[in-house]
């Protein structure tokens, strides 16, 4: 297995690599994460995407794709760029659910974000830094590596309650 061409599990997920270089491991762990929310909204209609998972939470999967599209933004563009870029929805969560915003558009908004990420790390050593810019940590400085950590470990977390969802939703499980 190399870079250029991962391995992929029969649902089409990439398969980190098992050896190698930090960096490649990191991103390869990373766009797994991506691959897998996006496998859990896979051949459900609006009605689905937006159904809780139990109260009293209003958590859904619709919600969870656009709270990771706010997450891509915030730790590549504002954090580590130290760009002043808005919330991509009207909440900073993206929790929010819109009528109007489907899928599609949330998914498209989601890519575009991942994609913008990669192109401002892109030629940066893990060890470059960015600032934290709000919360109880506001200034403090933070690494690459330590941003692509933590990603894989809020998608991995939001990963486990799309489990649940999708499982409550039509029963589908799986990693």
């Amino acid at each position: 297995m190399t870079a250029e061409t991962p391995q992929r599990l029969p649902d089409g997920r990439p398969v980190p690599p098992l050896t190698g270089a930090e960096r490649p491991m990191l991103e390869s762990w990373l766009a797994y994460h991506r691959a897998t929310l996006e496998l859990k909204c896979a051949g459900l209609d609006d009605g689905q995407l937006r159904r809780a998972s139990a109260e009293p939470s209003a958590l859904t999967l619709l919600g969870l794709v656009q709270h990771l599209a706010e997450v891509e933004r915030n730790w590549f563009q504002r954090v580590f760029a130290r760009l002043d870029a808005p919330p991509v929805f009207e909440e900073r969560t993206g929790y929010a659910l819109d009528a109007g915003r489907g899928l599609d558009e949330a998914l498209t908004v989601w890519r575009h974000e991942i994609a913008r990420g990669r192109e401002l790390i892109a030629g940066h050593s893990l060890d470059d830094t960015g600032r934290i810019v709000d919360g109880p940590l506001t200034g403090t400085e933070v690494s690459l590596r330590w941003i692509l950590v933590h990603l894989i470990e809020e998608y991995a977390r939001h990963n486990g309650h799309a489990d649940i969802l999708r499982e409550r939703i039509d029963g589908v499980t799986g990693t």
